[in-house]
């Protein structure tokens, strides 16, 4: 497993624990408590994906990539949505940034040469 590719899991893991904990830190509205708990769960199965990722499993890497990206799709409405407070948008941004950022890494090839 490369270096990028383990920075990769790494940061997508930190959005899968921060989607974990969301209902804690919803108010009920922002995000509506029924998004938190698809989140939640949609991060504990993101976390059960990187440990497999991890042992070198490419299924469990393009499930974990999916997941990842629908996490990161759900948080685009707060940016439409009227009412939506600007730390909300914020943390809804760099979200998507991060998800973009960590799908960036574990799809970056590795550049160590076979023999």
């Amino acid at each position: 497993m490369s270096p990028t590719f383990r920075a990769g899991l790494g940061v997508l893991g930190l959005l899968a624990v921060a989607d974990v904990a969301l209902p804690l830190l919803s108010d009920g509205e922002h995000p509506p408590m029924a998004i938190a708990l698809v989140a939640a769960a949609m991060g504990v199965a993101s976390l059960v994906l990187i440990a497999f990722a991890a042992r070198g499993s490419r299924g469990a890497t393009i499930g974990l990539i999916v997941l990842r990206a629908l996490s990161a799709l759900s948080a685009v409405p707060a940016f439409f949505e009227p009412g939506v407070p600007v730390a909300a948008r914020i943390a809804a941004g760099a979200g998507v940034a991060l998800t973009a950022l960590g799908i960036a890494l574990v799809l970056t090839p590795s550049r160590v040469r076979v023999r």
